[in-house]
């Protein structure tokens, strides 16, 4: 019988392809400053969508996305609502899309997985000072209070201090993958599937 065509064949692998896609355009967009920088979007109490720009803090494992908040945010309490978050990834100078689906893990001082806890710990020592320092400020998204521009110049904590109880590790575990080339004019989709017990990704090329 005649073979399908390669945009309907879908294959199945143990390892996922789209990191490596994604860490080769890491690296071909390394001199841009905002190659790090992604949306990532979560669902209110209401129903409506919240997003933001975060920083690439990482990879967990195999599948997992790092970024970080402060506990106090807007997003730890969307996550309670729903763990379902997408992000969106442009690289300017490659002109490739991800949109990178996954549940959401929020990792506090006091979560059960000590694996997680000992992660927070490595990505908060390898945060800039200004980074670490911003988890000193105030409130965030509360009404600025007085003119005391104290407050938000505090003293970074050193690398190897114990992370502030508002620092949290982020990691977004991935379950699906649109990646788009505009320069080739390629898509793929890659979603995240049991087999023989093990977790393995199969793929799918698609119109663009």
């Amino acid at each position: 019988s005649p073979s399908l065509p390669r945009q309907l064949s879908r294959a199945v692998a143990m390892s996922s392809e789209w990191r490596e896609k994604l860490e080769t355009s890491l690296r071909k967009n390394k001199k841009l400053p905002y190659g790090k920088y992604y949306q990532l979007a979560t669902l209110r109490s209401d129903g409506r969508p919240a997003n933001r720009t975060v920083v690439h803090r990482g990879f967990y494992g195999d599948n997992g996305l790092e970024l970080v908040t402060d506990r106090r945010s807007k997003k730890v309490e969307e996550v309670k609502t729903s763990k379902w978050g997408e992000v969106a990834w442009y690289f300017e100078d490659t002109r490739e899309q991800y949109r990178l689906s996954g549940s959401i893990t929020i990792v506090g001082h006091d979560h059960p997985d000590q694996n997680l806890v000992k992660e927070r710990k490595r990505v908060w020592s390898g945060m800039s000072p200004p980074g670490r320092a911003q988890f000193l400020n105030p409130h965030p998204g509360q009404p600025r209070a007085g003119t005391n521009e104290d407050l938000y110049n505090q003293e970074a904590p050193p690398p190897g201090s114990d992370p502030t109880e508002d620092f949290c590790l982020v990691v977004v575990d991935v379950v699906e993958v649109d990646y788009l080339s505009l320069k080739k004019n390629v898509r793929w989709e890659y979603k995240s599937i049991e087999q023989d017990g093990q977790r393995a990704w199969s793929s799918l090329e698609v119109n663009p």
